[in-house]
């Protein structure tokens, strides 16, 4: 149903020299958009430019476009328009009946509002008021596909964060046999890449439509060709396992198994950066931070021209006091560099926050990445919305900053009320930077 890496769930013959593949336009992969990925890659001359793969295992040469009945609309998370693994844009430039949208939530839910959807359009996703595509009538075939494409964390802030998708109905499968995309993680053995879901799709839809078959060969022969390539760069055998790790281990940072004593917990908000731009590096606009043993707190908000743009303000939720009394870089470091000790432990959720100090020279102390944390309860408690009673008054200010910290305070929090005695037992696999 759903993969980890992508959540899209979360013969006649064809002439020998078939219709040119469709581009993806230029100016598509450029478009800046509310809060872009600080990991998005530079695409340099050794990448192909319309699967973002290394030539050497570029696939774009296979193409053989596929005259689909059924429209397929994908609406994908920003963090996947760059990833060298992401399907979504195999089977977009594969079917011909197809539209790719991508941004953030905030942007990807006005151009889909904007979008003209077929009258008899409907939501592929798993759910309990979902019906399942094999069961249905003929005649109650959908006439356009929708699919959310993201990881599973992803597609749920799709889901909640556009409502137009709320108003379809929705479809679902019911896979058989174990998804094959085993370049990435997947939350269960039966989850399936967009890929695999779309053409497991249109197959229950449209079974005469010729090519399907040949789309998810050239997956198969993808996720092969990568596999080779990392398991010969593999220092160690079994590198696809990881037997180090034992299946089920939470991995929880011994640091938040104390007393908590150098902990600090942070969160930042990153500008919007144009491709243009003198220096591309995203730096953080806002910045808060809470240590747990002490109470004390730490908030400051930088000047910047991005705050010039009326969605980024709605998406922050920042009072206007603040942004009005935004400093300028020179001072939030030293103000940072006045809070944070060098013994002390910076923990953050996503890399991408590290990275946001790192660009402003102000990491001043190691940075301790949670998200590499093995617990289903980690992902519930930060998709949280409006709790804010983990974080002192003076930090409860009604922005999206201030939601974000008190999330990943409570899950450090419960990390360290819960993995105490386990943690104590084995060293567990730390993402330190």
């Amino acid at each position: 149903m759903v993969n980890t890496a992508e959540a899209c769930y979360p013969e006649t013959a064809i002439a020998n020299s078939p219709p040119p593949m469709k581009e993806i336009p230029r100016l598509s992969l450029e478009h800046p958009t509310v809060d872009q990925s600080s990991d998005e890659p530079e695409i340099s001359a050794k990448r192909c430019w319309h699967c973002f793969r290394p030539h050497a295992t570029c696939f774009c040469n296979e193409i053989q476009p596929i005259a689909n009945r059924t429209s397929v609309v994908i609406l994908q998370h920003r963090r996947e328009r760059f990833h060298p693994f992401n399907t979504a844009r195999i089977v977009h430039q594969w079917l011909q009946q197809s539209e790719l949208i991508a941004g953030h939530n905030t942007e990807l839910s006005q151009q889909f509002d904007a979008f003209p959807l077929a009258k008899n359009a409907g939501l592929l996703f798993p759910g309990e008021d979902a019906q399942l595509l094999t069961e249905l009538d003929p005649n109650a075939h959908p006439d356009q596909l929708v699919i959310p494409d993201g990881t599973w964390h992803h597609v749920k802030t799709l889901m909640r964060e556009i409502p137009r998708l709320q108003t379809l109905p929705k479809y679902r499968l019911a896979p058989t046999s174990p998804g094959r995309y085993r370049i990435r993680r997947e939350p269960n053995r039966h989850a399936l890449s967009t890929l695999e879901a779309t053409v497991s799709a249109l197959q229950s839809l449209e079974p005469e439509t010729v090519g399907l078959n040949r789309l998810t060969d050239a997956f198969d022969r993808m996720v092969t060709s990568q596999l080779e390539v990392q398991k010969s760069n593999s220092p160690t055998p079994n590198w696809r396992r990881n037997e180090r790790r034992r299946s089920g281990m939470p991995n929880v940072p011994r640091v938040l198994t104390g007393d908590l004593k150098n902990v600090v917990v942070a969160y930042g908000e990153r500008e919007l950066v144009q491709q243009d731009a003198a220096d591309p590096r995203p730096a953080a606009l806002h910045w808060t931070a809470f240590r747990i043993s002490d109470g004390m707190s730490f908030r400051c908000t930088m000047q910047s021209n991005s705050f010039q743009n009326a969605n980024l303000r709605k998406h922050l939720r920042l009072p206007s006091e603040e942004i009005n009394n935004a400093v300028s870089q020179d001072e939030f470091r030293d103000r940072w560099r006045q809070f944070v000790s060098p013994n002390d432990r910076v923990v953050v959720f996503h890399n991408s926050t590290s990275v946001l100090l790192e660009n402003m020279d102000a990491k001043f102390t190691t940075h301790l990445v949670l998200k590499s944390v093995n617990l289903a309860e980690a992902r519930s408690i930060m998709d949280r919305v409006g709790e804010t009673n983990s974080l002192p008054t003076e930090l409860r200010n009604g922005s999206r900053a201030s939601e974000r910290l008190a999330n990943l305070v409570t899950l450090v929090k419960y990390l360290n009320e819960n993995y105490e005695s386990h943690s104590a037992n084995h060293r567990p696999d730390e993402v330190i930077l």
